[in-house]
């Protein structure tokens, strides 16, 4: 019998990071194993690395990868999750899309993914992986709609627009 997983697209991005966290508690609930995937692929695509190969530069890009799927554990959630079976995967592949549907490739997978930015032109640009997913994955799929609490970003930039604010009102 095949084990219970929850496969979760990871890009670093912070709607990436809300998906996270949905994923980890929908593993947890599941009693699933926890599948975090970050697709990456090499600097000026694929054609361009065919055509000019450096293998010392790939492996600098696969551990950057790597690193990045590590860094979006540590900013969603201080880190991999103690209580949950975790299988991360770092995957070279053009298109995030196929990549994941193809690892949630059983009938029992929960695949989550993020929807991206919200508004008609970031859809039309930022929204292609969670449409292809939806379409073509095998089991469930679970489109995760970016948070709109701040993040720890756009709350360092209001702080800091209100302290120009503030230093403006002053003089």
């Amino acid at each position: 019998m095949a084990e219970n997983r929850v496969v979760v697209g990871v890009n670093g991005s912070a709607s990436s990071l809300v998906a996270l966290r949905r994923a980890v508690d929908e593993a947890r609930s599941r009693d699933a194993v926890l599948v975090p995937v970050l697709v990456w692929h090499p600097v000026g695509g694929e054609m361009a690395y065919r055509s000019h190969p450096c293998p010392p530069l790939l492996k600098q890009w696969e551990q950057a990868a790597c690193d990045r799927l590590d860094a979006a554990f540590a900013e969603a959630l201080g880190g991999y999750p103690a209580d949950l079976r975790t299988r991360p995967l770092v995957v070279r592949a053009e298109r995030p899309g196929p990549a994941l549907v193809e690892i949630a490739d059983q009938p029992g997978d929960l695949l989550v993914v993020s929807t991206g930015r919200q508004g008609r032109l970031a859809r039309l640009f930022h929204g292609a992986v969670s449409r292809y997913c939806l379409a073509h994955a095998v089991g469930a799929v679970l489109a995760v709609a970016p948070s709109t609490a701040p993040t720890s970003a756009d709350r360092t930039r209001a702080g800091a627009m209100s302290r120009r604010a503030t230093l403006s009102a002053a003089a």
